[in-house]
């Protein structure tokens, strides 16, 4: 077992842990963009309050739930569906990687401990999915601000998976989204390193976007 992973059984034996459940809701398509760029999966992450990108779910109480029950609860107020999880569906657990942002003062909070688990549905029920988190979903606009579709494919001038794995994901969401690409056969290896590799170049040159930004606003901000 990889470092800092457990057993569900030992994940909840730990004592003075919260515990958050998230899923990656999945399905094969036939579908192609622009009717020639095979699609193959529809993997759902979302846009979460703070910009960062995450998979639905959120905090259980293993002493007043399963974990499962937990889960079935958040989706239901995060995608406007209460979809049944099983035992089954359960990948892994794993201490949370602290927050960059998280300060010595902090210490004293409890530490976290997530659970991680992949569903494969059909993709009319994906599509339900989609349309319930948009218009019946309490926390749509609020805690999501959407639903979000992975691009599996790389276009000829690398646009699709390259660019989405660039960008700001939550806690460990973008290594649970490597893993399961990876574990359920999603994307060829070959294909996915490429895309990481590329994705490292797309981040260089969002940094040198990010600073060019920076330096208009700056003066701007010393013209008032």
């Amino acid at each position: 077992m990889a470092s800092g992973q457990l057993s569900r059984a030992e994940a909840l034996a730990c004592s003075g842990f919260r515990h958050a459940c998230h899923v990656m809701l999945y399905s094969d398509t036939k579908t192609q963009l622009f009717g020639r760029i095979p699609i193959r999966h529809v993997i759902l992450m979302q846009m979460r309050f703070d910009g960062l990108l995450g998979f639905p779910g959120g905090l259980v109480n293993p002493s007043k739930e399963t974990l499962e029950e937990g889960l079935s609860r958040e989706l239901l107020e995060e995608l406007g569906v209460a979809l049944p999880i099983s035992v089954e569906d359960h990948v892994d657990s794993c201490y949370a990687p602290a927050s960059p942002s998280s300060s010595s003062s902090s210490s004293s909070s409890p530490r976290l401990i997530t659970h991680f688990y992949v569903k494969k549905m059909e993709e009319e029920q994906i599509r339900e999915v989609e349309k319930a988190a948009a218009s019946s979903a309490t926390d749509h606009g609020q805690e999501v601000l959407g639903m979000v579709r992975v691009p599996l494919y790389t276009m000829k001038g690398g646009g699709g998976l390259a660019p989405f794995l660039s960008h700001c994901f939550i806690g460990n969401a973008r290594s649970q989204l490597v893993n399961s690409l990876l574990c359920f056969n999603l994307v060829a290896p070959e294909e996915l390193h490429k895309a990481l590799t590329h994705s490292l170049t797309t981040h260089t040159h969002t940094a040198e976007d990010l600073k060019a930004a920076l330096e208009l606003t700056e003066a701007r901000r010393k013209q008032r």
